[in-house]
């Protein structure tokens, strides 16, 4: 269960230090867009020191590598100091995501293969979505709103981007990965009222959860992507009546005035299990 993952600049270690203590379940260690060019290899050199430093503090830790020349020896290196995945931006083709795999195979002696979130930040992305979402060692996928409006020639707007995020959503779905955004841009992160909107809303649509720039807004992503007590209880009330039902040859039947068939046994079912996935690595 991966609700909120925070963005942290590579190059600022004053951040970096206090970054696994914030409660977010992932720590991004930023090597692209928040780190100026000529700070980026010190940037990545430093990955050996904060990788580890912020894993011990609890939470998973992925690397946004910087594509073009960089990529590869940015993919290495997060390898190396035990990054769990890498945040791949501008991904326009499977054939990155293979070629990655290629060469960091061989970098991997004692560690379990290192996973992918692919981002898909331009067209030509958006169109191979759907094979990008299955390609090797994909974890989840998720967009870049910013990029993905300026490729269009557009302003982010939620109705802008809408379309586009669900495409990429309903491709992590289709390929059972899971999928990380919301359906409007958060670049504000004053307004929490907003944030707690788009977020509760990306919950109803089916993501898993998404990023964030400041550690003020990792809380509002806990609570909005997780299940709420009364859905739990409501799930466990469906669960144990389907079982009940089951037992007489019912597959179908009312519960405190609500018909419950099939899809919604699986889907009460489904928060249980995640729930309980949770509640595990908590």
């Amino acid at each position: 269960m991966i609700a909120s993952l925070l963005y942290v600049p590579g190059n600022a270690p004053r951040f970096l230090e206090k970054a696994g203590q914030r409660g977010a379940d992932v720590v991004i260690i930023d090597l692209e867009d928040a780190v100026p060019e000529m700070a980026k290899t010190e940037a990545r050199d430093n990955l050996t020191k904060w990788v580890p430093d912020i894993r011990r503090m609890g939470c998973q830790v992925f690397v946004r590598i910087n594509n073009g020349d960089r990529m590869v020896d940015d993919a290495v290196v997060a390898t190396l100091a035990g990054a769990d995945a890498l945040y791949i931006p501008k991904v326009g083709s499977v054939d990155i995501l293979t070629g990655l795999t290629e060469h960091l195979g061989r970098h991997e002696t004692g560690r379990a293969p290192i996973e992918f979130v692919p981002l898909i930040e331009d067209m030509k992305g958006l169109f191979e979505v759907r094979s990008i979402a299955h390609g090797p060692r994909v974890l989840a996928i998720t967009s870049g709103g910013e990029d993905l409006a300026t490729a269009m020639g557009a302003q982010p707007t939620p109705e802008v981007l809408r379309y586009p995020k669900l495409m990429i959503h309903y491709a992590a779905k289709e390929a059972g990965v899971l999928s990380f955004g919301m359906l409007r841009t958060t670049v504000d992160f004053a307004d929490k009222q907003a944030l707690r909107a788009a977020a509760s809303e990306a919950r109803q649509f089916g993501f898993d959860g998404a990023t964030c720039i400041h550690p003020s807004v990792v809380p509002i992503l806990n609570e909005c992507f997780a299940a709420s007590p009364d859905e739990i209880a409501w799930a466990q009330k469906v669960v144990a009546a389907n079982e009940k039902e089951a037992a007489v040859g019912r597959g179908a039947f009312m519960l405190d005035g609500r018909f419950i068939d099939a899809p919604i046994v699986t889907r009460a079912r489904n928060l249980l299990l995640r729930f309980e996935k949770g509640r595990a690595t908590s």
